[in-house]
Protein backbone atom coordinates (compact mmCIF):
# COMPACT_ATOMS: atom_id res chain seq x y z
CA UNK A 1 0.00 0.00 0.00
CA UNK A 2 2.97 2.29 0.73
CA UNK A 3 4.09 2.12 -2.92
CA UNK A 4 0.59 2.87 -4.22
CA UNK A 5 0.28 5.93 -1.99
CA UNK A 6 3.78 7.09 -2.92
CA UNK A 7 2.84 7.16 -6.60
CA UNK A 8 -0.54 8.82 -5.98
CA UNK A 9 0.59 11.32 -3.35
CA UNK A 10 4.22 12.13 -4.14
CA UNK A 11 4.58 11.41 -7.86
CA UNK A 12 1.07 11.95 -9.27
CA UNK A 13 2.26 13.57 -12.52
CA UNK A 14 6.02 13.16 -12.17
CA UNK A 15 7.43 11.91 -15.48
CA UNK A 16 11.05 12.55 -14.49
CA UNK A 17 13.45 10.22 -12.74
CA UNK A 18 13.32 6.48 -12.30
CA UNK A 19 10.97 3.97 -10.68
CA UNK A 20 12.08 0.61 -9.30
CA UNK A 21 10.36 -2.59 -10.35
CA UNK A 22 8.91 -2.85 -6.87
CA UNK A 23 7.33 0.62 -7.06
CA UNK A 24 5.82 -0.09 -10.49
CA UNK A 25 4.50 -3.58 -9.77
CA UNK A 26 3.17 -2.78 -6.28
CA UNK A 27 1.34 0.25 -7.70
CA UNK A 28 -0.06 -1.94 -10.48
CA UNK A 29 -1.16 -4.66 -8.03
CA UNK A 30 -2.96 -2.25 -5.70
CA UNK A 31 -4.45 -0.41 -8.68
CA UNK A 32 -5.98 -3.66 -10.01
CA UNK A 33 -7.26 -4.61 -6.54
CA UNK A 34 -8.75 -1.15 -5.95
CA UNK A 35 -10.36 -1.14 -9.38
CA UNK A 36 -11.96 -4.53 -8.74
CA UNK A 37 -13.23 -3.52 -5.31
CA UNK A 38 -14.63 -0.25 -6.63
CA UNK A 39 -16.40 -2.11 -9.42
CA UNK A 40 -17.89 -4.66 -6.98
CA UNK A 41 -19.06 -1.97 -4.57
CA UNK A 42 -20.46 0.05 -7.45
CA UNK A 43 -22.27 -3.02 -8.81
CA UNK A 44 -23.96 -3.52 -5.46
CA UNK A 45 -25.32 0.03 -5.54
CA UNK A 46 -26.02 -0.09 -9.28
CA UNK A 47 -23.30 2.18 -10.68
CA UNK A 48 -20.40 -0.27 -11.04
CA UNK A 49 -19.19 0.66 -14.51
CA UNK A 50 -19.53 4.40 -13.91
CA UNK A 51 -17.69 4.31 -10.58
CA UNK A 52 -14.93 2.10 -11.99
CA UNK A 53 -14.55 4.39 -15.02
CA UNK A 54 -14.19 7.43 -12.76
CA UNK A 55 -11.52 5.65 -10.74
CA UNK A 56 -9.67 4.62 -13.92
CA UNK A 57 -9.74 8.21 -15.13
CA UNK A 58 -8.43 9.45 -11.76
CA UNK A 59 -5.40 7.11 -11.84
CA UNK A 60 -4.66 7.44 -15.56
CA UNK A 61 -1.98 10.12 -15.17
CA UNK A 62 -0.11 8.45 -12.27
CA UNK A 63 -0.28 5.09 -14.10
CA UNK A 64 1.34 6.57 -17.18
CA UNK A 65 3.86 8.50 -15.05
CA UNK A 66 5.03 5.43 -13.11
CA UNK A 67 5.28 3.51 -16.39
CA UNK A 68 7.44 6.24 -17.91
CA UNK A 69 9.67 6.32 -14.82
CA UNK A 70 9.95 2.51 -14.98
CA UNK A 71 11.11 2.75 -18.59
CA UNK A 72 13.62 5.40 -17.53
CA UNK A 73 15.01 2.95 -14.95
CA UNK A 74 15.98 0.53 -17.73
CA UNK A 75 17.36 3.35 -19.89
CA UNK A 76 14.45 3.65 -22.34
CA UNK A 77 12.65 6.90 -23.21
CA UNK A 78 9.14 7.41 -21.89
CA UNK A 79 7.77 7.64 -25.41
CA UNK A 80 8.00 3.85 -25.50
CA UNK A 81 4.72 3.91 -23.54
CA UNK A 82 3.14 4.54 -26.96
CA UNK A 83 3.64 0.80 -27.54
CA UNK A 84 0.33 0.44 -25.68
CA UNK A 85 -1.38 1.43 -28.92
CA UNK A 86 0.01 -1.67 -30.66
CA UNK A 87 -2.44 -3.85 -28.73
CA UNK A 88 -1.19 -7.38 -28.06
CA UNK A 89 2.40 -7.06 -29.33
CA UNK A 90 2.92 -3.67 -27.67
CA UNK A 91 1.50 -4.83 -24.34
CA UNK A 92 3.66 -7.96 -24.33
CA UNK A 93 6.80 -5.99 -25.19
CA UNK A 94 6.10 -3.41 -22.45
CA UNK A 95 5.56 -6.16 -19.87
CA UNK A 96 8.91 -7.66 -20.88
CA UNK A 97 10.54 -4.24 -20.46
CA UNK A 98 8.83 -3.60 -17.10
CA UNK A 99 10.13 -6.93 -15.76
CA UNK A 100 13.76 -6.13 -16.55
CA UNK A 101 16.26 -5.12 -13.87
CA UNK A 102 17.01 -1.40 -13.81
CA UNK A 103 20.36 -0.08 -14.99
CA UNK A 104 23.05 -0.08 -12.32
CA UNK A 105 24.32 3.34 -11.34
CA UNK A 106 23.22 6.68 -12.70
CA UNK A 107 21.82 6.87 -16.21
CA UNK A 108 20.60 9.85 -18.26
CA UNK A 109 17.34 9.89 -16.26
CA UNK A 110 18.89 10.08 -12.80
CA UNK A 111 20.44 8.00 -10.03
CA UNK A 112 19.49 4.38 -9.44
CA UNK A 113 16.59 4.41 -6.96
CA UNK A 114 17.93 1.19 -5.41
CA UNK A 115 21.18 2.90 -4.50
CA UNK A 116 19.85 6.18 -3.13
CA UNK A 117 17.11 7.08 -0.71
CA UNK A 118 15.14 9.82 -2.50
CA UNK A 119 14.21 11.51 0.77
CA UNK A 120 17.67 11.90 2.28
CA UNK A 121 19.98 11.42 -0.69
CA UNK A 122 21.96 8.90 1.39
CA UNK A 123 23.08 5.59 -0.07
CA UNK A 124 20.89 2.58 0.69
CA UNK A 125 21.68 -1.07 1.08
CA UNK A 126 19.68 -3.43 -1.14
CA UNK A 127 16.90 -3.85 1.45
CA UNK A 128 15.96 -0.20 1.10
CA UNK A 129 17.07 0.76 4.61
CA UNK A 130 19.55 3.65 4.91
CA UNK A 131 23.12 2.62 5.66
CA UNK A 132 24.21 3.93 9.02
Amino acid sequence: MEWYLKVIRDNYANFNGRARRQEFWMFTLFNVIASGLIYMIGSIIGIGQTLQSLYSLAVLVPSIAVGVRRLHDIGKPGTWMLLLFFLVIGWIWLIILFIQEGQIGTNQYGPNPKEFNNNSGRPNNMSGNPIS
